[in-house]
């Protein structure tokens, strides 16, 4: 399917839930809708569906205007935050159900090569409401696999889940996408989430399309501040910085030299971006360095990130491996010019770090 959002926008009563905007899907790939609460990942996913109509503008599938086609006429497939099963069906039958609408043949082996792909064959024979949160969900979207729509929606499905759960279905949601030919919706508020299912990421913010395209595109080269802001897990760290000479002197005095664009390097008002990822504590030759003192300390996983107190402002770094420090404690941050983010006095993106592949 070919779905194309031209200039669409939608009010309700004064305020203005999404401004015009356009966006034309990539037919059978996963397009990741990535924001913050109340950016309009729901309410853009709603009128893709057919579940309400914008305010102005067209909705197009393979070139056919069906803006106000309501969603029982449309063939699309939908999983919400909230697990939504029939409760007196049991697993094997609510999976089965789009394909028993369909008068389908060999249901329940369709319904059996489903459920393994998501894990869940041991519990055909179970209602619902004797399973986890965990496994309700997986039946959700097994039902939503079922009924081979050309159009996934898929609004924050892990949310509700506990971290492990969630690290799991995202692996196998990857794997679900990539062999299947649906074009994939994906709404969620975790960059991390993005990354990993790869695609294409439209970045939205307050009811604004900020950026859209290749995933590891709009990560490495954010057009904007905001877009940087939205997608970086932990926040991107941001430094007042001025031109210099030789690139950029940040607030605190410490020079980056950097090549900038000429319509940059006599630019005041500028502010560098460093993720926190580029932030180590052994120094390397070039590297640009800034005391400070240990605010906090968190181990997440197999990565430790480190607040710090610096010249520069609050830095946050996150180093790979399990680490100690002490609060309160000294500490020195090194950073490789090569790896910094420029963004003009307008927020706009002057300069990115070169990309060499991979995340």
């Amino acid at each position: 399917m070919q779905l194309a959002l031209d200039s669409i926008s939608k009010k309700v009563g004064a305020q203005t839930w999404l401004h015009e905007m356009g966006l034309a899907l990539h037919s059978g790939a996963v397009t990741v809708l990535l924001g913050a609460t109340q950016a309009g990942k729901t309410s853009l996913m709603r009128i893709m569906a057919g579940l309400d109509v914008p305010t102005a503008g067209r909705v197009l599938v393979d070139g056919v205007d069906v803006t106000g086609v309501p969603v029982r006429e449309r063939n699309v497939a939908m999983v919400y935050q909230q697990f939504i099963n029939y409760p007196s069906m049991k697993v094997a039958a609510n999976i089965g159900s789009p394909l028993r609408l369909r008068g389908e043949k060999n249901i329940e082996a369709r319904v059996r090569d489903i459920a393994s792909r998501l894990h869940i064959e041991m519990f055909l024979d179970r209602y619902p409401a004797e399973l986890s949160g965990g496994q309700q969900q997986r039946v959700a979207l097994a039902r939503a696999l079922a009924k081979g729509a050309p159009l996934m929606l898929l609004d924050e499905p892990l949310v509700n889940l506990d971290y492990k759960l969630r690290e799991e279905l995202r692996e196998e949601l990857t794997q679900l996408f990539a062999a299947g030919q649906s074009t994939v919706v994906y709404a969620t508020t975790e960059p991390g989430e993005a990354l990993l299912l790869g695609g294409y990421t439209a970045v939205l913010d307050e009811g604004r399309l900020l950026q859209y395209g290749p995933t590891a595109e709009v990560f490495h080269a954010p057009n904007s501040l905001r877009v940087a802001r939205a997608f970086s897990d932990p926040p991107m760290n941001l430094v007042a910085a001025s031109a210099s000479p030789q690139g950029v002197r940040l607030h605190g005095g410490a020079e980056l030299v950097l090549p900038l664009p000429a319509g940059v390097a006599a630019a005041a008002g500028l502010t560098v971006g460093m993720r926190a990822s580029a932030l180590r504590v052994q120094a390397r030759p070039g590297d640009v360095s800034v005391g400070g003192v240990v605010e906090l300390a968190e181990i997440s996983g197999s990565d430790t990130y480190v607040h710090a107190s610096t010249p520069w402002g609050s830095l946050v770094a996150q180093l790979t491996g399990v680490h100690y420090f002490e609060l309160g404690a000294a500490i020195t941050l090194h950073l490789d010019p090569a790896q910094a983010y420029v963004f003009g006095a307008d927020g706009r993106l002057a300069r990115a770090p070169a990309h060499r592949g991979g995340r």
